[in-house]
């Protein structure tokens, strides 16, 4: 019992003072409050450079509104522009187009005048029934659309009426070969083309010649009141389809 008692001497019982409570109570509370009015007075010293930061940023934003809206105009004019200059450029390219052709039709209408005046004038030679021209040109799907002139002067005021046919004389695998009409037209029995006119004419066709064929004469046969007319002209086409 005794040894108990000398365990128990041991531990020594001190009352709190109110001190203490008092200066941890003004840790816990004086701190937050040292720290918000800290805050204060910063907010306080900063508030006129916030101010003026808020006006620079409203600035800024406007400023930035008004480049957004330029740049959305700038864009619409370049579009617009670009359209135009399209618009321009392909105005420009289909009136040179017409010019250029109006300038062929001219050209062609020029030559058709000047053969017609050396045909009917008093200088012109006098000639009978004949073919003044044979031209070809290559067609697509490999078909070749012909032009034949066909004048007279001779018998002035006199109608000359009849049939064309030709045939197409070449080499084809290293031989002579005459492509006939009922060849060339594609149809057995190939009626002639009709044929009437004063002074000239100009018939025009198409033709299909044989794969492998290199043509390079037309006999052309003219079957009129007065019996047939025969020509032979060479070649003149473009490069085969």
């Amino acid at each position: 019992m005794s040894h108990q008692r000398d365990d128990d001497s041991r531990f020594i019982v001190v009352p709190r003072r109110a001190s203490d409570r008092l200066r941890r109570w003004a840790v816990l509370v004086g701190w937050p409050l040292s720290l918000l009015a800290l805050w204060a007075w910063m907010a306080w010293r900063a508030e006129p450079a916030l101010t003026d930061l808020r006006a620079e940023h409203g600035e800024l934003l406007k400023v930035h509104a008004e480049a957004r809206a330029e740049l959305v105009t700038a864009r619409q004019q370049v579009a617009t522009l670009s359209r135009s200059e399209q618009i321009s450029r392909a105005a420009n390219l289909e009136v040179q187009e017409t010019l250029a052709e109006r300038d062929e039709e001219i050209a062609a209408l020029r030559a058709d005048v000047a053969f017609y005046e050396r045909l009917v004038g008093a200088t012109g030679q006098r000639r009978g029934l004949s073919v003044h021209a044979a031209e070809f040109q290559p067609e697509a799907g490999g078909s070749w659309r012909y032009t034949l002139t066909l004048t007279q002067n001779l018998n002035r005021g006199a109608i000359s009426a009849g049939r064309l046919r030709f045939a197409v004389e070449g080499v084809a695998g290293g031989a002579l070969k005459t492509v006939d009409w009922d060849t060339l037209r594609q149809a057995d029995k190939a009626p002639g083309q009709a044929y009437s006119f004063r002074y000239f004419q100009k018939l025009e066709g198409s033709i299909v010649l044989p794969a492998g064929f290199t043509p390079q004469r037309v006999r052309v046969t003219l079957d009129g009141g007065g019996g047939p007319i025969d020509a032979t002209l060479p070649w003149q086409g473009g490069a085969a389809p």
